[in-house]
Protein backbone atom coordinates (compact mmCIF):
# COMPACT_ATOMS: atom_id res chain seq x y z
CA UNK A 1 0.00 0.00 0.00
CA UNK A 2 2.95 2.30 0.94
CA UNK A 3 4.21 1.38 -2.44
CA UNK A 4 0.91 2.07 -4.10
CA UNK A 5 0.96 5.57 -2.09
CA UNK A 6 4.43 6.49 -3.30
CA UNK A 7 3.54 6.35 -7.04
CA UNK A 8 0.03 7.82 -6.70
CA UNK A 9 1.76 10.99 -5.10
CA UNK A 10 4.29 10.62 -7.80
CA UNK A 11 2.12 10.62 -10.92
CA UNK A 12 0.19 13.70 -9.48
CA UNK A 13 3.07 15.81 -8.75
CA UNK A 14 4.21 14.41 -12.38
CA UNK A 15 1.11 15.55 -13.76
CA UNK A 16 1.15 18.87 -12.08
CA UNK A 17 4.37 19.85 -13.35
CA UNK A 18 2.94 18.81 -16.51
CA UNK A 19 0.16 21.43 -16.73
CA UNK A 20 2.45 24.21 -14.78
CA UNK A 21 4.74 23.86 -18.02
CA UNK A 22 2.71 23.47 -20.70
CA UNK A 23 2.80 25.75 -23.58
CA UNK A 24 0.29 28.61 -23.77
CA UNK A 25 -1.07 28.33 -27.45
CA UNK A 26 -1.66 31.67 -29.55
CA UNK A 27 -3.27 31.97 -32.54
CA UNK A 28 -1.85 33.91 -35.60
CA UNK A 29 -3.47 35.28 -38.64
CA UNK A 30 -0.32 35.93 -40.69
CA UNK A 31 -0.46 37.46 -44.33
CA UNK A 32 1.26 34.77 -46.61
CA UNK A 33 4.09 36.89 -48.32
CA UNK A 34 4.21 39.63 -45.66
CA UNK A 35 7.03 40.22 -43.21
CA UNK A 36 5.60 38.56 -40.11
CA UNK A 37 6.11 35.14 -42.37
CA UNK A 38 10.00 36.08 -42.12
CA UNK A 39 9.88 36.87 -38.33
CA UNK A 40 7.96 33.94 -37.74
CA UNK A 41 10.40 31.76 -39.40
CA UNK A 42 13.52 33.35 -37.38
CA UNK A 43 11.65 32.68 -34.16
CA UNK A 44 11.34 28.83 -35.15
CA UNK A 45 14.89 28.55 -36.49
CA UNK A 46 16.45 29.83 -32.65
CA UNK A 47 14.00 27.83 -30.98
CA UNK A 48 12.36 31.32 -29.61
CA UNK A 49 8.60 30.25 -28.97
CA UNK A 50 9.56 27.15 -26.89
CA UNK A 51 11.83 29.21 -25.11
CA UNK A 52 9.14 31.17 -24.11
CA UNK A 53 6.42 28.47 -23.87
CA UNK A 54 4.26 29.03 -26.60
CA UNK A 55 2.86 26.90 -29.35
CA UNK A 56 2.30 29.45 -31.89
CA UNK A 57 -0.83 28.16 -34.47
CA UNK A 58 -0.35 30.44 -37.75
CA UNK A 59 -2.90 30.45 -40.45
CA UNK A 60 -1.39 31.55 -43.53
CA UNK A 61 -4.05 34.64 -45.58
CA UNK A 62 -4.25 35.74 -48.89
CA UNK A 63 -4.77 39.55 -47.58
CA UNK A 64 -4.71 42.20 -44.46
CA UNK A 65 -8.66 42.37 -44.92
CA UNK A 66 -8.61 38.51 -44.52
CA UNK A 67 -6.66 38.76 -41.02
CA UNK A 68 -9.36 41.56 -39.81
CA UNK A 69 -12.08 39.16 -40.41
CA UNK A 70 -10.36 36.21 -38.67
CA UNK A 71 -9.73 38.63 -35.21
CA UNK A 72 -13.29 39.81 -35.48
CA UNK A 73 -14.85 36.75 -35.51
CA UNK A 74 -12.77 35.21 -32.83
CA UNK A 75 -10.75 32.82 -35.18
CA UNK A 76 -7.36 34.51 -34.40
CA UNK A 77 -5.59 36.13 -30.88
CA UNK A 78 -2.84 38.07 -33.20
CA UNK A 79 -2.83 39.84 -36.49
CA UNK A 80 -0.92 42.88 -38.06
CA UNK A 81 -2.64 46.45 -38.61
CA UNK A 82 -2.33 49.75 -37.97
CA UNK A 83 -3.27 51.93 -35.19
CA UNK A 84 -5.49 54.11 -37.11
CA UNK A 85 -7.42 50.76 -38.02
CA UNK A 86 -7.40 49.79 -34.19
CA UNK A 87 -8.71 53.44 -33.52
CA UNK A 88 -11.85 53.23 -35.77
CA UNK A 89 -12.46 49.70 -34.95
CA UNK A 90 -12.51 51.02 -31.53
CA UNK A 91 -14.70 53.98 -31.75
CA UNK A 92 -17.33 51.60 -33.36
CA UNK A 93 -17.19 49.44 -30.12
CA UNK A 94 -15.15 46.71 -30.62
CA UNK A 95 -12.30 47.38 -28.26
CA UNK A 96 -8.96 45.91 -29.79
CA UNK A 97 -5.54 47.34 -28.78
CA UNK A 98 -1.96 47.66 -30.79
CA UNK A 99 1.42 46.92 -29.87
CA UNK A 100 4.32 48.47 -32.53
CA UNK A 101 5.77 45.83 -34.65
CA UNK A 102 7.50 47.93 -37.44
CA UNK A 103 7.73 51.99 -38.51
CA UNK A 104 9.12 50.81 -41.69
CA UNK A 105 6.99 53.10 -44.16
CA UNK A 106 7.04 53.91 -47.54
CA UNK A 107 8.71 56.10 -50.49
CA UNK A 108 8.68 57.50 -53.38
CA UNK A 109 10.67 56.85 -55.62
CA UNK A 110 11.75 57.90 -59.00
CA UNK A 111 14.36 56.34 -62.03
CA UNK A 112 17.90 56.98 -61.46
CA UNK A 113 18.29 59.62 -64.07
CA UNK A 114 14.69 61.50 -62.93
CA UNK A 115 15.10 65.11 -62.99
CA UNK A 116 12.95 65.25 -60.05
CA UNK A 117 15.15 66.40 -57.09
CA UNK A 118 12.52 67.57 -54.98
CA UNK A 119 8.73 66.69 -53.79
CA UNK A 120 8.36 70.57 -55.67
CA UNK A 121 9.54 68.46 -58.76
CA UNK A 122 6.23 66.18 -58.87
CA UNK A 123 3.93 68.94 -60.11
CA UNK A 124 2.94 68.54 -63.47
CA UNK A 125 4.00 64.90 -63.64
CA UNK A 126 2.37 61.26 -63.18
CA UNK A 127 2.91 59.64 -59.55
CA UNK A 128 1.14 56.52 -59.33
CA UNK A 129 0.25 55.47 -55.35
CA UNK A 130 -0.01 51.89 -54.26
CA UNK A 131 -2.57 51.08 -52.33
CA UNK A 132 -5.71 53.54 -53.05
CA UNK A 133 -6.97 57.35 -52.08
CA UNK A 134 -7.32 56.73 -48.39
CA UNK A 135 -3.97 55.01 -48.16
CA UNK A 136 -2.11 56.59 -44.98
CA UNK A 137 1.55 57.37 -46.81
CA UNK A 138 -0.07 59.47 -49.69
CA UNK A 139 -2.42 61.22 -47.02
CA UNK A 140 0.78 62.27 -45.26
CA UNK A 141 2.19 63.35 -48.63
CA UNK A 142 -0.21 65.64 -49.38
CA UNK A 143 -0.63 67.05 -45.88
CA UNK A 144 3.22 67.64 -46.66
CA UNK A 145 2.58 69.09 -49.79
CA UNK A 146 0.11 71.25 -48.63
CA UNK A 147 2.19 73.14 -46.29
CA UNK A 148 4.21 74.05 -49.52
CA UNK A 149 1.20 75.26 -51.18
CA UNK A 150 0.81 72.08 -53.63
CA UNK A 151 -1.99 70.41 -53.84
CA UNK A 152 -0.87 67.05 -55.97
CA UNK A 153 -3.98 65.51 -56.26
CA UNK A 154 -4.59 68.41 -58.77
CA UNK A 155 -0.95 69.78 -59.31
CA UNK A 156 -0.04 66.01 -60.89
CA UNK A 157 -1.84 63.37 -62.36
CA UNK A 158 -2.52 60.31 -60.26
CA UNK A 159 -3.12 56.63 -60.38
CA UNK A 160 -3.92 54.35 -58.09
CA UNK A 161 -3.44 50.53 -58.36
CA UNK A 162 -2.28 47.44 -56.11
CA UNK A 163 1.24 47.77 -54.95
CA UNK A 164 2.58 44.89 -57.02
CA UNK A 165 1.24 46.57 -59.96
CA UNK A 166 2.87 49.85 -59.25
CA UNK A 167 6.04 48.86 -58.71
CA UNK A 168 6.33 46.87 -62.08
CA UNK A 169 4.74 49.75 -63.81
CA UNK A 170 7.36 51.70 -62.23
CA UNK A 171 10.11 49.77 -63.51
CA UNK A 172 8.49 49.48 -66.87
CA UNK A 173 8.46 53.52 -67.07
CA UNK A 174 5.23 54.36 -67.09
CA UNK A 175 5.22 56.83 -64.82
CA UNK A 176 7.26 59.73 -64.11
CA UNK A 177 7.69 58.65 -59.57
CA UNK A 178 5.88 56.12 -57.45
CA UNK A 179 4.36 55.78 -53.82
CA UNK A 180 4.74 52.82 -52.65
CA UNK A 181 5.17 50.11 -49.52
CA UNK A 182 7.93 49.92 -48.24
CA UNK A 183 8.91 46.30 -49.29
CA UNK A 184 8.32 47.25 -52.86
CA UNK A 185 10.30 50.72 -52.97
CA UNK A 186 12.79 48.53 -51.66
CA UNK A 187 12.66 46.42 -54.86
CA UNK A 188 12.86 49.32 -57.02
CA UNK A 189 15.75 50.40 -54.55
CA UNK A 190 17.41 47.26 -55.13
CA UNK A 191 16.93 47.81 -59.33
CA UNK A 192 18.46 51.21 -59.02
CA UNK A 193 15.84 53.40 -58.92
CA UNK A 194 16.66 56.50 -56.23
CA UNK A 195 14.46 57.13 -52.99
CA UNK A 196 13.22 60.92 -53.88
CA UNK A 197 12.00 61.04 -50.39
CA UNK A 198 10.78 58.37 -47.52
CA UNK A 199 7.52 58.90 -45.58
CA UNK A 200 9.56 59.13 -42.38
CA UNK A 201 11.17 62.03 -43.33
CA UNK A 202 7.75 63.98 -43.70
CA UNK A 203 7.04 63.29 -40.22
CA UNK A 204 8.47 66.14 -38.08
CA UNK A 205 7.12 68.29 -40.90
CA UNK A 206 3.77 67.38 -39.73
CA UNK A 207 4.32 67.69 -36.13
CA UNK A 208 6.16 64.00 -34.91
CA UNK A 209 9.13 63.88 -32.70
CA UNK A 210 10.48 60.80 -34.05
CA UNK A 211 9.39 57.51 -35.70
CA UNK A 212 6.03 56.20 -35.35
CA UNK A 213 5.27 52.23 -35.92
CA UNK A 214 2.85 52.14 -38.72
CA UNK A 215 2.38 48.20 -38.38
CA UNK A 216 1.76 47.09 -34.83
CA UNK A 217 0.05 43.20 -33.46
CA UNK A 218 -3.53 43.86 -33.11
CA UNK A 219 -5.48 42.05 -30.25
CA UNK A 220 -8.26 42.21 -28.24
CA UNK A 221 -8.05 43.66 -24.95
CA UNK A 222 -10.32 41.42 -23.29
CA UNK A 223 -8.55 38.79 -24.44
CA UNK A 224 -4.98 39.84 -23.39
CA UNK A 225 -5.96 40.52 -19.77
CA UNK A 226 -7.22 37.20 -19.61
CA UNK A 227 -3.38 36.57 -20.93
CA UNK A 228 -1.08 38.84 -19.65
CA UNK A 229 1.66 36.59 -19.19
CA UNK A 230 1.74 34.83 -22.61
CA UNK A 231 1.05 38.25 -24.09
CA UNK A 232 4.19 39.48 -22.03
CA UNK A 233 6.32 36.60 -23.41
CA UNK A 234 4.78 36.85 -27.24
CA UNK A 235 6.28 40.35 -27.01
CA UNK A 236 9.71 39.34 -25.94
CA UNK A 237 10.05 36.63 -28.05
CA UNK A 238 9.36 38.88 -31.23
CA UNK A 239 11.85 41.51 -29.60
CA UNK A 240 14.73 38.67 -29.33
CA UNK A 241 13.80 37.76 -33.24
CA UNK A 242 13.98 40.97 -34.14
CA UNK A 243 17.63 41.67 -32.46
CA UNK A 244 18.74 38.53 -34.31
CA UNK A 245 17.79 39.62 -37.77
CA UNK A 246 19.18 43.00 -36.26
CA UNK A 247 22.77 41.38 -35.39
CA UNK A 248 23.19 38.25 -37.70
CA UNK A 249 23.56 38.60 -41.41
CA UNK A 250 23.25 34.29 -41.58
CA UNK A 251 19.94 35.30 -39.93
CA UNK A 252 18.53 36.92 -43.11
CA UNK A 253 20.63 33.62 -45.12
CA UNK A 254 17.84 31.48 -43.40
CA UNK A 255 14.88 33.58 -44.66
CA UNK A 256 16.11 35.27 -48.03
CA UNK A 257 13.57 32.72 -49.86
CA UNK A 258 10.88 33.60 -47.83
CA UNK A 259 11.01 37.18 -49.01
CA UNK A 260 11.14 36.63 -52.75
CA UNK A 261 14.17 38.39 -53.44
CA UNK A 262 15.71 37.29 -57.28
CA UNK A 263 19.61 38.40 -55.81
CA UNK A 264 21.49 39.42 -53.10
CA UNK A 265 21.26 42.51 -53.77
CA UNK A 266 17.46 42.74 -53.19
CA UNK A 267 17.44 40.70 -50.10
CA UNK A 268 20.43 43.37 -48.45
CA UNK A 269 18.19 46.03 -49.73
CA UNK A 270 15.28 44.25 -47.70
CA UNK A 271 17.56 43.56 -44.60
CA UNK A 272 18.70 47.00 -44.43
CA UNK A 273 15.21 48.82 -44.54
CA UNK A 274 13.45 46.34 -42.04
CA UNK A 275 16.24 46.93 -39.86
CA UNK A 276 15.67 50.34 -39.92
CA UNK A 277 11.92 50.26 -39.02
CA UNK A 278 12.78 48.30 -35.99
CA UNK A 279 10.63 50.47 -33.26
CA UNK A 280 13.00 51.74 -30.68
CA UNK A 281 10.92 54.25 -28.79
CA UNK A 282 8.83 53.65 -25.56
CA UNK A 283 5.10 53.47 -26.58
CA UNK A 284 4.28 56.71 -24.68
CA UNK A 285 6.08 58.41 -27.17
CA UNK A 286 4.98 56.26 -30.02
CA UNK A 287 1.30 57.11 -28.98
CA UNK A 288 1.58 60.73 -28.42
CA UNK A 289 2.99 60.92 -32.28
CA UNK A 290 0.64 58.91 -33.34
CA UNK A 291 -1.90 61.40 -31.62
CA UNK A 292 -0.96 64.06 -33.84
CA UNK A 293 -0.83 62.00 -37.01
CA UNK A 294 -4.18 60.99 -36.51
CA UNK A 295 -5.04 64.74 -36.41
CA UNK A 296 -3.53 65.13 -39.41
CA UNK A 297 -4.94 62.11 -40.96
CA UNK A 298 -8.83 62.79 -39.88
CA UNK A 299 -8.17 66.49 -41.69
CA UNK A 300 -7.48 64.71 -44.66
CA UNK A 301 -9.04 61.42 -44.92
CA UNK A 302 -12.20 62.39 -43.25
CA UNK A 303 -14.78 60.02 -42.22
CA UNK A 304 -14.34 57.42 -44.74
CA UNK A 305 -10.76 57.10 -43.14
CA UNK A 306 -11.54 57.30 -39.54
CA UNK A 307 -14.71 56.90 -39.04
CA UNK A 308 -16.74 59.28 -36.59
CA UNK A 309 -13.67 59.69 -33.66
CA UNK A 310 -12.20 63.07 -34.46
CA UNK A 311 -9.32 61.84 -31.69
CA UNK A 312 -7.30 59.17 -31.49
CA UNK A 313 -8.77 56.18 -29.09
CA UNK A 314 -7.36 56.22 -25.66
CA UNK A 315 -6.37 52.80 -25.40
CA UNK A 316 -5.59 52.20 -28.85
CA UNK A 317 -1.68 51.20 -27.91
CA UNK A 318 -1.15 48.69 -25.54
CA UNK A 319 0.45 49.77 -22.22
CA UNK A 320 0.47 46.70 -20.00
CA UNK A 321 4.17 45.77 -19.96
CA UNK A 322 6.83 47.13 -17.72
CA UNK A 323 9.69 49.28 -18.97
CA UNK A 324 7.62 50.64 -21.91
Amino acid sequence: MRVLARTLALAMVLACGTAAHAADTIRLAVQKTGTFSWELATIREAGLDKEANLALEVTELASPEAGKIALRAGNADIMLSDWLWVSRERALGAKLTFYPYSSALGAVMVPAASPIKTLADLKGRKLAVGGGPIDKSWLLLQARMKQDGIDLKSDATIVYGAPPLIAAKALDGEMDASLNFWNFCAQLEAKGFRRLVGIEEILPKLGAKGAVSAVGYVFDESWAASHRDAVARFIAMTRKAKQLLVTSDAAWDKIAALTGATDPAMVKTYRDRYRDGIPRRSISDEEADARVLYRVLAEIGGRDLVGPAAELDPGTFYHALSGD
